[in-house]
C-alpha cells in the first residue's frame, strides 16, 4: 500500500521512541554527571547513537508498513525543503563563527567597558553578551568568550563573580533567542515554515522587555558597589565590522545566505589584513567551524527521519488529542507550544534538539489552534532558551563555572541561579505576551 494513502489515527504508542530517547538520555546524563562524577556528564553521551536507538525502535514498529515503505516514510520527512535549508544555514554559520572567532568578541566587550562608567560594568558584560551572541549565533561560544573578561571585571572591581557571570550568561541567551545565525532559530524558523525577520519581529516584543527590565536590576544591584576604574586593554575597532554588518543585514531582512556570506567575506579581509591571523590558520578555523555543526546536522537528520514515522504511526495525532483535552483556545495552544518544547529541554538539556524533536508537533498544535507561524517559532525559541538558561545541568552553566575554574575562581552554578535576571524575565515577558497577546491576532 501506499504510505502516503494511509488513514492515520490517534496512537499514544507511536510515541515510544521520544519516550526511549529521553529516557536513555536522561537517564545516562544523571549517572554520568551526578553518580559517577564526570565533568559534563551529559554531553558524553554521543546523543547522535542515542538517536539511532530510538530511531531502531520506531524501525521496529507497526508492522503493517514494510522495511521499504517506512524508508519512503523516512526519505519524505529528511527530505522536505526546510530541512535541507536548515542544514545548510547550519554550515555556513559554523563558517562565519570560525572566521570572526575570539578577538572580535573580546573587541566588543572591550570597546563597551571603555566607553562607560566603572560602576556600570556588569551592565556592559549584558549588553556586549547580548551583541555578541546575536552577531555570532551561540551562546555556548559568547560564554567561553566573556566569562574570562567577566572574572577579570569581578577581580578588579569588586563586583560579585556569580553577579558579573549570570549577567553573561543572560547576555548569551539573548542572542541566541533572537539571533539570525542561530542553530535554535534556524530550527524554529524552517520547523514552523516563517522567515526569519517575521520570527525576528514576533520575538522581539518578548525579548526587549525582558532584557530591558534584566538592565534595570543589573544597574540597581551595581548602584552601590562603588567601584571607580576599570582598565581595559588595548583592542582592535576593524574587528566589529563583521558582526555590525550581519546584524544590519539580519534587521534589514536580507537572505540570510547573503547576509553571512557578507560577514564570512568581510571576516576574511579584515582577519587578514590586519594579521590577526594568518591564512592556513584562518582556513583551519573556518573547517572547525564548520565541523561544529556536523553533530546538529546530524541530530536533524535522524530527527525528522523518527518524527515522519511517529507522525505515520498516529503519535502526533495522539499528542494533538491530548493537548486538546488539557489546553483550550489560542492561549492553551501557545502555552502548549511553549511547554511542550520546555519539558524536552529539560530532558535533553539542549535547546536546539528540543526545538527540532518538538517543532514538527509544535507544527500541527499552531495549525489545529490557529497559531501563526512566526509566533509558534517564536514562542518555540524562546521558551527553549528559558528553560536552557537556567538548568544547572546545561552546557552554558557549566561551561561557565568551567572557564572560571581555569582562572582559578571557584563558583557553583548554585550561587549563579539567582543572578540569572534575564531568563527570569524573559519568562515573566512570555508568560504576558501569551495571557494578554492570544486575541490580537487573526487565525490564519
Amino acid at each position: 500500500m501506499d504510505v502516503k494513502e494511509r488513514n492515520v489515527t490517534s496512537n499514544p504508542i507511536a510515541l515510544l521512541p521520544i519516550g526511549v530517547f529521553l529516557v536513555l538520555y536522561l537517564g545516562l546524563g544523571i549517572v554520568f554527571e551526578y553518580i559517577m562524577g564526570i565533568e559534563m556528564g551529559f554531553y558524553s553521551i554521543p546523543i547522535v547513537v542515542v538517536f539511532l536507538a530510538a530511531l531502531l525502535v520506531a524501525c521496529l514498529q507497526n508492522r503493517s508498513l514494510s522495511f521499504d515503505d517506512k524508508l519512503a516514510v523516512m526519505a519524505r520527512g529528511v527530505g522536505d525543503k526546510n530541512i535541507m535549508t536548515m542544514i545548510l544555514i547550519f554550515l555556513v554559520a559554523g563558517v562565519f563563527v570560525g572566521v570572526t572567532g575570539r578577538d572580535s568578541a573580546e573587541a566588543v566587550a572591550y570597546f563597551l567597558l571603555s566607553i562607560t562608567p566603572a560602576w556600570a560594568s556588569v551592565a556592559v558584560l549584558f549588553v556586549a553578551a547580548c551583541f555578541v551572541s546575536t552577531a555570532m549565533g551561540t551562546s555556548c561560544g559568547t560564554i567561553t568568550l566573556i566569562v574570562p573578561i567577566a572574572v577579570a571585571v569581578s577581580k578588579v572591581s569588586g563586583f560579585s563573580l556569580p553577579l558579573c557571570i549570570g549577567s553573561v550568561m543572560g547576555g548569551a541567551m539573548f542572542g541566541d533567542n533572537l539571533s539570525f545565525i542561530s542553530d535554535t532559530t534556524i530550527a524554529a524558523c524552517n520547523t514552523q515554515g516563517c522567515a526569519m525577520r517575521d520570527k525576528f519581529r514576533a520575538n522581539f516584543k518578548i525579548a526587549m522587555p525582558a532584557a530591558i527590565a534584566t538592565l534595570a536590576l543589573i544597574l540597581a544591584f551595581s548602584f552601590s558597589a562603588g567601584v571607580d576604574h576599570i582598565q581595559s586593554p588595548e583592542y582592535n575597532m576593524l574587528l566589529l565590522i563583521p558582526y555590525v554588518l550581519v546584524l544590519a543585514g539580519g534587521i534589514a531582512g536580507l537572505n540570510v545566505f547573503l547576509v553571512l556570506l557578507v560577514g564570512i567575506f568581510s571576516g576574511v579581509l579584515i582577519t587578514l589584513g590586519t594579521g590577526t591571523v594568518d591564512s592556513m590558520s584562518l582556513l583551519g578555523a573556518m573547517g572547525s567551524g564548520a565541523s561544529s555543526m556536523f553533530e546538529t546536522i546530524m541530530v536533524t537528520v535522524l530527527v525528522s527521519a523518527m518524527c515522519g514515522l511517529i507522525r505515520e504511526y498516529g503519535g502526533f495525532a495522539a499528542l494533538l488529542s491530548f493537548i486538546r483535552r488539557v489546553f483550550k483556545g489560542r492561549v492553551g495552544g501557545r502555552l502548549g507550544v511553549g511547554l511542550l518544547v520546555g519539558a524536552m529541554d529539560i530532558a535533553t538539556a539542549n535547546n536546539t534538539v528540543a526545538i527540532v524533536m518538538a517543532g514538527p508537533i509544535a507544527k500541527e498544535i499552531s495549525e489545529e489552534y490557529g497559531i501563526t507561524p512566526k509566533e509558534s517559532a517564536s514562542l518555540l525559541d524562546t521558551f527553549s532558551c528559558i528553560f536552557q538558561g537556567i538548568i544547572p545541568y546545561g552546557a552554558q552553566m557549566l561551561l561557565a563555572i568551567s572557564a572560571a575554574a581555569a582562572l582559578d575562581c571557584t563558583v557553583s552554578a548554585f550561587e549563579i541561579l539567582p543572578c540569572l535576571f534575564y531568563p527570569y524575565m524573559l519568562a515573566v515577558a512570555s508568560m504576558v505576551y501569551i495571557l494578554f497577546g492570544a486575541g490580537k491576532q487573526k487565525k490564519v
